[in-house]
């Protein structure tokens, strides 16, 4: 089964972020139920149980999470943009999150993503093509955009089902984020 863990989002905030669905040719928009902001990629794995195990015994406080401006990845290498995301104002109690996910799964043998953890929401993957004018006019249209705060009270074990109409996300697990006594 192929895993990763991620923070949902009220449908509010995914009914902004699917408005800002735009025109920009070759997009595959993320659909609604895939809005999320991915904090361990698992990928294949057989061993569900011992995962949902070790992510009960992650300890962490809820918090505030605001999501505000857009951008793209790769971003000023001179590469085409391959993603179109939405950013978000990381408090500390996200990155704590983050990493004691990290650790527990790590500690299951799991591999973390090399690259430091930017919190994002993706909305779109690109084609290296032609339509950076669009992409560019998306990014100066939505420069601004805030969406928040939303509370963030638990974290959710997804399995992912890749299928020709895209990803298929099932959650598998929702973990509650409680505060200290």
């Amino acid at each position: 089964m192929r895993l990763f863990v991620a923070i949902d989002f009220p449908d509010s905030i995914k009914d902004r972020l699917a408005a800002m669905q735009a025109r920009i040719p070759g997009a595959r928009w993320s659909g609604h139920h895939q809005l999320h902001l991915t904090l361990f990629f698992i990928g294949e794995t057989d061993r569900v149980d011992s995962v949902q195990h070790a992510l009960a015994g992650v300890q962490a406080q809820p918090f505030p999470l605001v999501l505000k401006g857009v951008g793209t990845f790769p971003s000023g290498d001179g590469r085409p943009p391959s993603v179109l995301w939405v950013g978000l104002e990381a408090p500390p109690a996200l990155r704590v999150l983050q990493q004691r996910v990290s650790e527990v799964l790590v500690n299951e043998g799991y591999t973390p993503d090399k690259r430091p953890f930017n919190p994002h929401v993706t909305l779109a993957r690109l084609k290296p093509a032609d339509h950076q004018q669009q992409v560019a006019a998306f990014l100066r249209q939505h420069h601004e955009f805030e969406a928040g705060p939303v509370a963030v009270s638990d974290f959710v074990l997804y399995a992912s089902e890749l299928t020709p109409q895209g990803a298929r996300y099932t959650r598998q697990a929702i973990y509650p984020l409680h505060d200290r006594k």
